[in-house]
């Protein structure tokens, strides 16, 4: 059964504070394997005019991923986490994410349609520091398989 269309558009509670620390941008980093000093170095962070060591596009994915999970996690919404798959990942800065930050999120369902039997949901994130400024925005599609033809 699809899901239900009268989610679309409901935004959930913001996540705690993430605060980003160095050591996890570092870690971030060499796991994607990107030697970028500014992601590493205050200095040379500071050389691009940042005040202290950035993270890779991509750091914001480990927040609002977590954040999604109210989403998949909603009982009246009813999507079967053990048929969810990524289906894609966006964002779109309004500055770079920096050591320091103390980050939350808030989530909303931007849209859910029906495909070929799977549900496909747009699932936005709005990240913002502690002063409320607009950090970045992360849109992640996720999709629901179709259960296959023996019913699982």
């Amino acid at each position: 059964m699809p899901l239900d269309q009268s989610f679309v558009g409901r935004t959930y509670p913001p996540t705690a504070p993430y605060e980003v620390g160095r050591e996890k941008i570092r870690e971030f980093a060499v796991a994607i394997g990107d030697a970028n000093p500014a992601y590493t170095d205050p200095e040379a962070a500071k050389a691009l005019g940042h005040p202290d060591v950035i993270a890779p596009p991509t750091f914001p994915f480990v927040i609002t991923y977590q954040a999604a999970a109210q989403v998949v996690n909603d009982p009246e919404l009813g999507l079967d986490f053990t048929r969810v798959v990524h289906g894609d990942q966006k964002f779109a800065y309004s500055r770079a994410v920096r050591a320091g930050d103390r980050l939350a999120v808030s989530v909303t369902i931007d849209s859910i349609k029906s495909l070929a039997g799977n549900d496909v949901l747009s699932v936005r994130g709005e990240v913002h520091d502690e002063s409320g400024e607009h950090v970045v925005t992360s849109v992640m599609t996720l999709v629901a398989r179709a259960a296959d033809v023996a019913g699982e």
